[in-house]
Parts: structure tokens; sequence; C-alpha cells
């Protein structure tokens, strides 16, 4: 497909050296700034997360958990599991004699131990080359001397003021006289930046342990929450495998379960299916079977998709020929099946992603969150440190797989992702929206293989996703009338999205030509760079 240069929109990045791209500028500057130092992919993408941990707070923070996929030049790949846990002395049966059924999204029980810190040196240890020290240095800057707050970073500020309000600390450091920053306005973290210097001097176990330790268990236990120093002591990354699946000549790699990356290999075995190169990207026939598709993917997600070490089925046999022949038998092309059930409903949430290429071939593929906007919205006051509400993925339900034990991860929505082409790196790519993110590279993946989009049409093509109910589909006001309609007679509750669905970042790998080509959303304020 070729650009429209009469209508607004951006072309592609195109670069030999290095590249980045992230949802905000001061980050995808920040990953560019360490790699032209002689900084490698990894150490660009921590740079580039810690700054966006001070200047998109609504969406990660320190506070939060990340993954992440590493992968060589010829293709060899690395899974990184930084999720934390739900406190030891927590159980469905001591929430239950406590008369709670559900874990809300403002619950004290739904902060789970923060992982991202622990991930990032596991990940430098693993494959960087440079200092924390050094990496942390910009992200310190924007806390200590301030950042500006960008358009829609603003825009999505304000749907936060209550929450913020609530809680003293959160009020202090994210409001403006009881108000949203506007656009333009400069923000000052000046406690967040201590933090981060310590973490910068002393490493992960200076968030771990010690004071800012403390200051996060005493924070929570004033609220009832049940995390101990021992709880964040204990953090740790796990390694893991990705797990891969074909698509038409390509690969995709997802991060195995508590991670919901299985959701996407599903859809692909099911489109697989069906011809979707001869459908118009934009028409009813392929969208209906994309979202069919998810429909059935979700509802496998529910009901089995939690700490690997409490599911009741190998995460394998879920993408199992003889799985993907059963849920397929489900799916017609011309109407929605009203018996598909996604057996409960989550609540939506906010998430960074960001993916760097260096010049040696080295892709770093990476997603840190804080889940909901502004996590939990629960402020350590001394260190500064806002706290995400991953534990209400869990339930309050004995012997449901995801239901919250003493340290175990929950379900969870942040994924990055990778594809390979004839075994060689092809895509380093993610997208960020909570639920929508499977969904999402899905999208983007067909786009491109099926549909023949560039890396920047194929984010920027309109989408459409369910709510957080799983009932009605929300599609982006650039989806044709005419498509929306062919929906609806199919049986789908169609109504236009108050807000656009998610975000992209990907970098494409041309190693014939010896090119990156990378792409970011435009419904964030980021951009790709290279050089």
């Amino acid at each position: 497909m070729a650009r429209n240069f009469d209508l607004p929109g951006r072309s592609p990045v195109i670069a030999t050296r290095g590249m980045a791209a992230t949802s905000h500028p001061l980050s995808t500057s920040a990953a560019i700034e360490i790699l032209q130092d002689g900084g490698n992919a990894v150490d660009a993408a921590i740079a580039a997360v810690a700054v966006q941990c001070v200047v998109e707070p609504h969406m990660t923070g320190l506070g939060g958990d990340c993954f992440a996929i590493v992968t060589e030049p010829d293709g060899r790949m690395a899974g990184f599991n930084g999720s934390g846990a739900a406190p030891r002395a927590v159980s469905t049966a001591r929430l239950l004699e406590e008369g709670l059924r559900e874990i809300t999204p403002e619950s004290v029980h739904a902060v789970t131990v923060p992982g991202a810190v622990r991930a990032w040196e596991t990940l430098l240890k693993a494959h960087g080359s440079k200092p924390l020290k050094k990496l942390l240095r910009r992200a310190i800057s924007y806390a200590r001397d301030g950042f500006p707050v960008t358009a829609r970073v603003a825009r999505d500020w304000t749907h936060s003021v209550g929450k913020l309000a609530a809680d003293p600390a959160s009020a202090a450091a994210y409001l403006v006289k009881g108000e949203a920053p506007q656009a333009g306005d400069i923000i000052r973290l000046p406690r967040l930046a201590d933090t981060l210097s310590a973490i910068a001097s002393g490493g992960a176990d200076a968030f771990y342990t010690g004071e800012i330790a403390r200051d996060i268990v005493d924070t929570l236990k004033a609220r009832g929450g049940l995390m101990t120093p021992e709880d964040l002591a204990a953090c740790h990354t796990t390694a893991v495998a990705p797990v891969l699946r074909d698509y038409r000549g390509h690969t995709l790699a997802e991060l195995p379960p508590n991670g919901q990356g299985l959701v996407a290999l599903i859809m692909l075995g099911l489109l697989e299916r069906h011809d979707l190169a001869a459908l118009d990207p934009l028409g009813p026939e392929r969208l209906h079977l994309e979202i069919e598709a998810a429909r059935l993917a979700y509802a496998m997600r529910n009901r089995f998709i939690a700490d690997p070490g409490h599911m009741d089925v190998c995460h394998t046999d879920l993408i199992r020929p003889e799985t993907l022949d059963r849920l397929a038998a489900q799916m017609s092309p011309d109407k929605r099946n009203p018996a598909i059930q996604v057996p409960e409903s989550l609540p939506q949430t906010d998430t960074v992603y960001l993916s760097v290429v260096d010049k040696d071939g080295l892709a770093v593929s990476f997603i840190n969150s804080i889940f909901k906007e502004f996590g939990s919205g629960i402020t350590a006051p001394k260190s500064g440190v806002l706290l995400h509400n991953r534990g209400c993925s869990f339930r309050v339900q004995p012997g449901h797989s995801n239901t919250i034990e003493g340290g175990k991860r929950p379900m969870h929505t942040i994924l990055p992702a990778f594809a390979l082409k004839d075994g060689a790196p092809w895509l380093c790519f993610g997208v960020m929206g909570g639920h929508y993110q499977p969904c999402g590279h899905v999208h983007v993946l067909t786009n491109m293989i099926d549909h023949g989009m560039d890396v920047q049409e194929a984010i920027d093509a309109p989408r459409l996703f369910l709510d957080d109910t799983f009932t009605r589909l929300q599609v982006e006001s650039g989806i044709p009338e005419k498509t929306a309609a062919g929906l609806a007679a199919r049986g789908h509750d169609v109504v236009r999205a108050a807000s656009p669905i998610g975000g992209a970042q990907a970098i494409q790998i041309d190693r014939k030509r010896g090119t990156l080509t990378g792409g970011s959303d435009p419904r964030k304020d980021g951009h790709a760079a290279g050089y």
C-alpha cells in the first residue's frame, strides 16, 4: 500500500544504525542518546522506560511490573517475566472471612509486589553493557528539574483527578491546586528523583530493601494491606522461553502465562483458516472474523490462564490443533455466535510499550505497566513510589486457577511480542491497551502479512475491540459506517469508541537491505527515531 501524501499522517522512519520507538518523545530521545553513546538495545530500553516512569505516570512507574523479549541477531530469544506476586499473608480464605468477594481496583489487596525494578536489573546483568547510574540519568533529571506534560498525557490525566485526590501523597505529587496539569505545564517529582538516584547508586536492592521498602510497606499497612519487607526482598524475575507459533511463513513469539500472550496465538490459529488477504482490511467480513476469534480466545484466557504453577492445563494444550479445531467449529463467517461467553469482566488498563534495535541487531521488545490509570492511586509518601493494582486481576473464588493466594502471580495483561521471518528477526513490536493487547498483536500482524501494509500503516489502521464487559463492540471513528452496519447485521452490538483503542510501537528488521523501519502510534504522543 502507498501512503497518500495529500492526507494527514506520518511516514515510517527508516535508518540503519539503531532505532527506538516509544509512546513519549522524551523517552525516544533518551533511548537514542544511549545508543549513540555506545550502549546496546537493552541499555537504551532501560533508559527509555525509566523516563516514561516519570513523564507518563498514569501509564507506568517504579511501582509496577514489566515483561521483555530480547532477541539476538541470529534469532535466539530470551523472555523475562518481571511480574510481582501477592503478599505471602494473603489468601482467598482470609479475604472471604473478611467479607470480600472480589478485589476492586481501589482495594489495598490489589497492590502486588512491584516487579519492574528487579526486572530492569536482571535484564542489564544478562544483556546490558552500561551501569544503572548512567541509564537513569535522564529520568532523574526530569523528575528533579521538571518535565513538560504532553497533549495525550494531559488528556488522560484528567480522568484520574478523583482517584489522586483521595490519597494525600498522590494529590501532592500529581495534582496542581487540586486539578490535573495542562499540556505544557512543568511537573516536578523530587521524592521520586531521590528514589531513582538511590536505585542508580545501589541497584534494585535499594528499592526492595531499606528505607524505600519500609515506606511502601508502612503505606500499605496503614490501609490494611498485608505486604511485608520480606515480600519485597523476595521479588525475583523469571527467565522464560517464548511460545512460538507459525502464521503464513512468519513465526510469532509470545511469553507464556501468567501473561495473556496465548490469546494472540489462539487467534492466529483460528484466522489462518480464512483467506484474510482476499477481504477488505476495513470491511465487516475481516473484522467480524477477528472479533469472533478474539471472543473465543479470551474465553479460553479467562478460564485457564493464571500463574503457571496453578493452571489446570499445560499452556501448550491451548494451541494444539485439536483445541483449535474445536474452537474453529464455533465460528461462523456470517454471524456472531451468542453461545461464546467470556465469563468475566475486567477493568481496562494502562501501559507503556517500547521497541529498540541497536547497530549489532540486538532487539528488545519491552512493556511496563501500573495496570489501571495511576495504578492503585496510592503513593508511598517518602519515596514517591506510586503503586500499581495488578492484583485486581485475581479472583476471590476457591478452586479457580486465578484465585488469590500468597506468593502467587496474577493473570497478567501486558505482553511484548516478536516475530521472525524464515527464522530471522523480522518485527520487534507490541501493542498497549490492557485486554486489547493480544488482539492488537494480531491486528497489526495481519495488517502487514495479509494486507501488505507497512509498519506505520499497520499501526495507524482503525481498530475495534470489545468493551470491558466483553459484550458491546467498540469501533474507532476510522471504521466506515458501512462496516459498522455490516458488523451490526452480523449480530454485534456496535458502538463508537469513546477513546482511541490502545497504542503500538514496532520496528521492522530488513537484514537483506540492512535497514530498520519504525512506526509509532499517532494515538499517543511519541514517535520512532533512528540514526
